[in-house]
């Protein structure tokens, strides 16, 4: 027994000493400190409206009313679902943003928790639920547009509509802005929308053309889920564009809040977007945020997604996920693999990654000839030799096993409930509020449950998910080090 306890602490001794290396990019030295709390929403919680709560596909911290008390934190985030529940093709869901309460008290970097306490560091409360409604303030859906484009109106672009006439929304990230009002991006356009305080689209921002999803020539914002009864889109795939569900899944606001920047989760089409093997070579795109109303396209950069190898020693892209800015030149990025984790019948990840992206030496590509969408930047997945992509560097691994076997969780069998789910899909920063570490954040992870539960109800219809599967909305909380940013911060 003397010999495994010794085996334990040395094992969880590596593991700080590795968390605490400095990450190194563009000459700053960035430090992840570890887990410093975990917390769960049980996947039986229903919202205001009586459906049952989606979690995180994107996470906004409300950082003005982070407060710090003694050795603990209160505040509240907003928390996006996505389309709803739609395991066996799109509903009628309407698009709605969580408010949730939070109180963080968390372990020293690298300590264990108390016994029992493993996953009580974060308690997380659904406070309040609200709509996201269109223009007009009729409800949107969730819905695939199999054939609806909206017409453009005004300053509105085309928008994806779903056969029902309503406006089709599957929402990934959000960015909230202090006069409340927010930015959403979603997978369908792929666009940038911006809400009032209230949920009521303002303005839309449509990517450019190579971005957007063309069948026969023509904008069509189908992903290949049709409702039920429906057929799917004429072909599967779009011939240019954004993959299928593979649309604005990151976006953040540079912490001066001039710029927006908003992420591909994979290459386009014609950018080798057509195979799992070649959708390596994703777009950033860098937006002007002076004028919230009106968007407009200041830099563009190819980002490399990073590759890995599957159980059968293939090689494999790692889609993107979330990011959060650190400047205008740099962010956090999340990249994952998929159809792993509890829930699911393959039980392992290979690849969940926070990676640091380094704009700074990249080819600025807009508003260029390869925003057109003839012309790729990567054809068949090789890059233009014109442009240089993007650097990564690696920061934190979510599936080390050391930190999370400090808070009872792992990666693989067994496939239960504290093996990680699928989809870790948002993040966030707040302040650690200690004067002799300015420059330290909590980095808040958060999964997408995929509405995964045995109690489940949505669009007026109980369900119960396949194999048995009941998956918590989990909150990951690491300490992390980024210097300068506090330096920068406007909001």
């Amino acid at each position: 027994m003397k010999h495994l306890n010794r085996t334990v602490a040395l094992g969880a001794a590596l593991a700080l000493f590795t968390a605490m290396t400095p990450a190194l990019a563009d000459g700053v030295a960035y430090v992840n400190k570890g887990l410093v709390g975990i917390g769960r929403i049980p996947a039986s919680q229903k919202d205001k409206f009586g459906e049952t709560f989606g979690s995180g596909s994107g996470m906004a911290i409300d950082t003005k009313g982070w407060s710090r008390d003694g050795a603990g934190y209160k505040g509240s985030l907003w928390l996006l679902p996505d389309r709803g529940y739609n395991v066996a093709g799109t509903t009628d869901y309407r698009a709605r943003l969580n408010t949730i309460a939070i109180e963080l008290s968390p372990t020293v970097p690298g300590a264990a928790p108390a016994a029992g306490q493993e996953q009580s560091g974060v308690k997380a409360t659904l406070a309040d639920t609200m709509l996201l409604t269109d223009d007009k303030g009729a409800d949107t859906t969730g819905l695939d547009p199999l054939n609806g484009v909206r017409p453009a109106a005004g300053d509105m672009p085309i928008l994806p509509q779903a056969d029902n006439g309503k406006l089709a929304l599957d929402d990934e990230a959000i960015v909230r802005l202090p006069d409340g009002t927010m930015f959403i991006s979603d997978e369908y356009g792929p666009n940038i929308y911006r809400f009032s305080a209230e949920g009521r689209l303002m303005s839309a921002t449509q990517p450019p053309a190579a971005l957007v999803p063309m069948r026969h020539g023509k904008p069509n914002f189908a992903s290949d889920n049709p409702g039920p009864g429906a057929a799917g889109p004429d072909p599967k795939d779009p011939e240019t564009g954004r993959q299928n569900n593979q649309g604005l899944e990151g976006m953040s606001m540079t912490p001066d809040g001039k710029f927006l920047i908003a992420v591909l989760q994979s290459a386009t089409r014609q950018d080798g977007g057509d195979s799992g093997a070649t959708r390596q070579n994703t777009r950033a795109l860098v937006y002007d945020a002076s004028d919230l109303a009106h968007l407009k396209l200041a830099h563009e950069y190819v980002v490399p997604l990073p590759v890995f190898k599957d159980a059968k020693g293939k090689t494999k892209v790692a889609a993107q996920s979330e990011i959060v800015a650190l400047s205008d030149k740099s962010f956090l990025m999340l990249a994952r693999d998929s159809g792993n984790g509890q829930g699911l019948k393959g039980d392992e990840s290979l690849y969940r990654k926070i990676n640091i992206v380094d704009l700074s030496a990249a080819t600025d590509i807009a508003n260029g000839p390869f925003d057109a969408a003839d012309k790729p930047v990567a054809p068949k997945g090789v890059l233009d030799p014109s442009v240089i992509a993007a650097k990564l560097t690696p920061f934190i691994d979510i599936n080390e096993k050391a930190e999370l076997g400090r808070f009872g969780l792992h990666n693989g069998a067994p496939n239960d409930k504290n093996n990680l789910s699928e989809k870790w899909e948002a993040m966030s920063l707040a302040p650690v509020l200690d004067p002799k570490l300015p420059d330290d954040y909590f980095l808040f992870v958060a999964n997408d449950n995929d509405f995964l539960t045995q109690d489940g109800f949505q669009v007026g219809a109980s369900y119960k998910a396949e194999d048995g599967a009941d998956v918590d909305t989990t909150f990951l909380v690491y300490q992390v080090t980024l210097p300068g940013l506090s330096g920068n911060t406007t909001q």
